[in-house]
């Protein structure tokens, strides 16, 4: 199962917008090897990933597309021109990256700080930066049709949200924590949820329930 990254909180720390493009699990290995050897051709990439030359292009033209990934020329010592990839600057700052441990140490030391007020306006903070990395994603004009949406979003991470449209007012459900690891050491990552999808639909929502709780799903409500 994929979460939501802790990269995509540690993102909004220092507002990192390329940590927003999306990398696919096959492509990581293809990244690493970029990363350690600075660049090889395609037949370098098909022996070493052990696939179709099919696959190694495809591959490559997504992450080119992403901005991950460079195809430059070069002349060898006889023969026509070849081609060799390389990363990018961005693409370096995808490769052997893992934020949970970074992520789990920045949000505990937002649980030691004493002031409650300054700790508050530190999560509104990391919850604009994070529902700014998203906006441009949801769209809509009623807040069912920007839940919808944010439903949409959190699919292409593997993680379920339904809208249940059958009360007075849309409510966005999530099936499971976009979060699992921060939430269960602080519940103050349910506050910072509950702002940015406030944000994100433009209405204030309330928390109604919390898989914290012992409910099955946690609900986000209009007031």
């Amino acid at each position: 199962m994929i979460w939501v990254s802790g990269g995509e909180l540690v993102a909004a720390f220092w507002g990192a917008e390329s940590m927003n493009k999306k990398i696919v699990p096959s492509d990581v290995a293809m990244l690493d090897l970029l990363r350690k050897a600075e660049s090889l051709s395609i037949a370098q990439l098909i022996e070493a990933l052990g696939v179709t030359a099919t696959a190694v292009r495809y591959r490559l033209n997504r992450l080119m597309d992403q901005g991950h990934v460079v195809r430059r020329e070069y002349r060898g010592s006889r023969g026509r021109p070849g081609f060799r990839y390389e990363l990018t600057e961005q693409g370096q700052r995808q490769t052997g990256a893992n934020f949970a441990d970074l992520a789990l140490a920045l949000w505990e030391e937002i649980r030691s700080i004493k002031n409650a007020e300054v700790r508050r306006g530190l999560l509104q903070r990391i919850a604009h930066r994070v529902a700014a990395s998203y906006s441009s994603r949801v769209t809509g004009d009623s807040v069912e049709e920007k839940m919808e949406s944010i439903c949409e979003l959190f699919e292409d991470r593997e993680v379920p949200f339904e809208v249940d449209t059958s009360g007075r007012l849309p409510v966005l459900t999530a099936l499971a924590c976009p979060y699992p690891e921060l939430a269960e050491r602080d519940r103050s990552i349910c506050s910072m949820e509950r702002m940015m999808f406030s944000e994100l639909v433009g209405e204030n929502l309330r928390l109604t329930e919390c898989r914290l709780d012992g409910n099955r799903r946690c609900t986000f409500e209009a007031n």
